[in-house]
């Protein structure tokens, strides 16, 4: 599966942002879904997860209650809305996907995009 991240931006602090995840080759309805993100000069770090269906979401207790993993299995994406953003939040941000299998937790990815750039000026 290939995947295509967009929707990153120049924000304000307190603003938002939607990032989108298209993905292509394969149907996303048998993969776990996840972001990442990776500040500048850290490390990349876990932001979001969803199960299969999209019923159950994980969080970066970093951005839990400001930012939103969904999916649309018929659309073949995945978003990740950003709420109240902080400079902290500044990252280029990848959307990864995962050959969900019993076991395998929600930080092991198979596929990964290219990355999206987002940046939060105070």
């Amino acid at each position: 599966v290939q995947l295509q991240a967009s929707g990153g931006g120049l924000v304000q602090a307190g603003g938002s942002l939607t990032l989108s995840c298209a993905a292509s080759g394969r149907a996303i309805g048998n993969y776990r879904m996840g972001w990442y993100r990776q500040p500048p000069g850290n490390e990349r770090e876990f932001v979001a997860a969803i199960s299969l269906g999209g019923m159950s979401t994980y969080y970066a207790d970093s951005v839990k209650g400001r930012f939103t993993i969904s999916r649309d299995n018929v659309k073949n994406i995945v978003y990740l809305q950003m709420k109240s953003l902080k400079p902290e939040d500044t990252a280029v941000y990848y959307c990864a996907a995962q050959e969900w299998r019993t076991g395998r937790g929600i930080y092991e990815y198979d596929y990964w995009g290219q990355g999206t750039q987002v940046t939060v000026s105070s």
